[in-house]
């Protein structure tokens, strides 16, 4: 289930390159590599998943793409340009929806909109998140779920190029994720947003993604890659899927104990 070299060179020019980005961590007495040597290419409208455990440096990888953190060594381009600090064509969604609770739900959309068209843009997201007859509720009306919702639409009304998602459902129960997962196939189906998709939960990236990246930690490396060439929509409980999740999940667990032997 691995990538081929034949695989790799027909996917599309990269919208987004990573060639041997190391990331360094120093304090009076720590220094602390969590990132060795990555390369990655990303093609324009793919669904990436990068998964690993704690440590592996998943996060920090995802916060150097959006231009939050340097890497310390290495390249890193998103449509032939270097990234240097935060854009707007590329957009983050945390695990914490992290909504302005002075605000309606509408007014949080529409935060970032204040120079766009605004009413429209963010009547049609949150329609196409399914909460549109919510609008002009208050955020602490909703639930976790809903506010993710909320927080998905935010990002992409201003419809970035690019979508970076940091363990966006890691907080919610088993049955919100599922639903969150059919509304982010159908979203992605639609707009084909590129989208880089952080997460320790191997199903949920298997349910997601066109490819798994798998890192291992200590410093945080790619050991190896999987493309899942399953039709979507996804469903996270079939018997397909798990098989693809039962692989990665053995492969993880070899580089895991490797590394702890070591």
């Amino acid at each position: 289930m691995g990538t081929s070299d034949a695989a790799r060179q027909t996917r599309p020019s990269p919208k987004l390159v990573l060639e041997q980005v190391s990331k360094w961590f120093k304090t009076s007495s720590l220094h602390v590599q969590a990132l060795d040597n990555v390369t990655l290419h990303i093609a324009e409208g793919e669904f990436v998943c990068l998964v690993g455990p704690s440590g592996c440096g998943k996060s920090t990888l995802l916060n150097i793409i959006a231009g939050l953190d340097r890497p310390n060594q290495g390249l890193v381009q998103a449509d032939g340009q270097t990234i240097t600090g935060p854009g707007p064509h590329r957009l983050v969604m945390f695990q914490e929806a992290a909504l302005f609770p002075w605000l309606t739900v509408l007014g949080n959309v529409l935060f970032g909109l204040q120079l766009r068209s605004g009413l429209t843009t963010a009547e049609y997201y949150l329609e196409l998140v399914g909460l549109k007859r919510f609008m002009h509720a208050n955020v602490h009306e909703l639930s976790g779920g809903m506010k993710q919702r909320v927080a998905l639409a935010r990002a992409l009304a201003p419809n970035p190029s690019m979508l970076l998602m940091d363990e966006p459902f890691g907080a919610l129960d088993a049955l919100t994720r599922e639903q969150l997962y059919g509304d982010i196939q159908r979203i992605w189906s639609q707009h084909r947003k590129t989208i880089v998709f952080v997460t320790h939960n191997v199903r949920e990236a298997v349910c997601l993604g066109d490819r798994v990246i798998l890192f291992s930690p200590n410093p945080g490396r790619i050991r190896e890659e999987f493309a899942i060439p399953l039709p979507r929509p996804r469903d996270i409980n079939s018997v397909d899927l798990a098989r693809y999740a039962t692989e990665i999940t053995r492969v993880l667990k070899g580089y895991v104990q490797t590394e702890v032997a070591g």
